[in-house]
């Protein structure tokens, strides 16, 4: 069975945006973003909030022939995945290899795990929220920024308990730091 990971690039004070939506503090270095296409290369379906998906489909056309190894990498990792976009409001997507579900079915996520031969990750933590609280996420990886934010939008549900297992972590030179967690029973 396929694990459900959920990966984020969160402020040390656990924010994936600020509180008017800024995320550009967060940008990656290439060491990180080759820490996070490494991840990125275990998975086979994106499952992606509106959001988020609006964020990372630039991707789909970057061009990216000048553009650093790590940039060209995460290109073709980005299409190379299948996609599901979770929206009550896209009509049509705008990347190859997506399809566009309006609700969130844990039934159908589920399925989806135990058919896969890959990984699937889930990006936007709203969407992760949504498959946090019907226990379908394995691992969580965090990439905690050295920035304090304030306040903003929660990179983890505030509204629920989790307990989370350290399997792993690894320091970056900007200061960041990736936790790996299993989500424990």
């Amino acid at each position: 069975m396929a694990k459900l990971i959920y990966s984020m690039l969160t402020s040390l004070d656990g924010y994936v945006a600020d509180e008017h939506g800024n995320f550009d503090w967060a940008a990656p270095d290439d060491e990180l973003h080759r820490a996070a296409n490494e991840l990125q290369g275990s998975v086979g379906t994106m499952l992606l909030g509106r959001r988020m998906y609006d964020v990372l489909v630039a991707w789909e056309t970057w061009d990216t022939a000048s553009e650093p190894d790590v940039i060209k990498e995460f290109a073709s990792l980005w299409r190379s995945t299948d996609k599901i976009v979770f929206s009550r409001t896209l009509d049509k997507a705008a990347s190859a290899r997506t399809r566009i579900e309006r609700d969130f079915d844990p039934d159908a996520i589920r399925r989806l795990k135990t058919a896969a031969a890959r990984d699937l990750s889930i990006g936007g933590p709203e969407l992760a929220r949504l498959a946090f609280k019907a226990g379908l996420v394995d691992e969580c990886h965090l990439f905690l920024m050295p920035v304090a934010v304030g306040r903003g939008k929660a990179s983890l549900p505030n509204d629920m308990p989790l307990q989370l297992e350290l399997l792993g972590e690894r320091r970056f030179a900007s200061g960041a730091v990736h936790v790996h967690y299993r989500i424990a029973s």
